[in-house]
């Protein structure tokens, strides 16, 4: 008899293992000559060498599929113990059916996917471009998609990391006046970000995220003295930025990074006389091989029914 232990690293163990531990015991059940104890997030494996591998392989490949889906059904354990035995060369029914439509799958079984023609552009604009601009009004899932896409890249390796950054309070960012510390400053004007972020990834895995770095959320002023690499990087509400501050941002970009800057031309919030740096961006970028520009609507509303409603009212008065 030989041992193994695999320890399960940001996991929602719920999740994973199954109430009372259902899907370890079913896993179990199916190698009556080995023992399988889960204690906290270790799972010790004692058995024969060839079972010991067997098991192994399907622990390896429910943790893949909870990386991928956010959840593990019964239907899924069973599949994953029937194809084990398989040789490796053979090939094995996918357990979840592919949806071209999908970016990922979030959370507790929240699937993600692009609802609309112009999300479905932006997801393929980010697949073959470096730099996307997604420009668009309020409602348009331009902010939600943008942090998928980056998720999925993240979940995928093709990144190491996610910086989400995005203009606090004003374009000035002057967030002295306010109390409490950096984060207790800037955390209401960074919430879109996290709500979309707690829909794609389990709350343990997003603390362990932020503490280590991978994922980092911060003001753009932070930005600055910066080059990122290997990273996927958003700027959001771009709107706001300054001049200055977008191509601070747009030349913090290291090779082996990927961004998307989305923006809403009808909220600007900095003083009349100071031009956009989203705007101002866009025409001076506009014919550079490699950047994409994608522009939503109000066809691309995904919020209540109102809102799109609202938005056509005001491009009507002019406003």
């Amino acid at each position: 008899m030989v041992e193994k232990v695999i320890t399960l690293d940001n996991i929602s163990l719920i999740d994973f293992l199954g109430v009372e531990n259902h899907n370890i015991r079913e896993v179990a059940a199916a190698f009556p000559m080995s023992k399988i104890i889960s204690r906290g997030n270790e799972i010790r494996i004692k058995g024969t060498t060839p079972e010991i591998s067997r098991i192994s392989t399907i622990l390896d490949s429910l943790m893949e599929h909870y990386q991928k889906y956010g959840k593990i059904t019964h239907e899924n354990v069973q599949n994953y113990i029937s194809h084990s035995g398989q040789p490796a060369s053979g090939a094995s029914a996918p357990v979840v059916p592919d949806d071209d439509e999908v970016i990922v799958y979030g959370n507790k079984g929240v699937v993600v996917r692009a609802r609309t023609d112009n999300q479905k552009r932006l997801v393929e604009a980010a697949e073959k471009h470096d730099l996307v601009f997604a420009i668009g009004p309020a409602g348009t899932g331009k902010t939600y998609t943008a942090v998928a896409i980056a998720v999925r890249a993240l979940k995928n390796k093709e990144v190491k990391k996610i910086i989400i950054t995005r203009p606090a309070v004003e374009a000035g960012e002057n967030l002295g006046f306010l109390p409490g510390d950096l984060k207790e400053k800037i955390d209401p004007y960074l919430r879109p970000i996290y709500d979309a972020l707690d829909d794609m990834i389990p709350a343990e895995k997003l603390k362990f995220y932020e503490e280590n770095r991978i994922i980092e959320i911060a003001p753009l002023a932070y930005m600055r003295g910066r080059t990122l690499n290997n990273a996927f990087i958003l700027l959001d509400e771009a709107q706001n930025t300054t001049s200055m501050q977008m191509k601070m941002f747009l030349t913090r970009m290291g090779p082996t990074s990927k961004a998307i800057i989305t923006g809403d031309r009808s909220q600007i919030d900095l003083p009349n006389k100071q031009k956009s740096g989203l705007i101002e961006s866009v025409d001076i970028l506009k014919n550079i091989k490699g950047i994409a520009f994608v522009e939503l609507d109000g066809r691309d509303v995904v919020r209540h029914r109102l809102v799109r409603e609202i938005i056509t009212a005001y491009d009507k008065a002019g406003q």
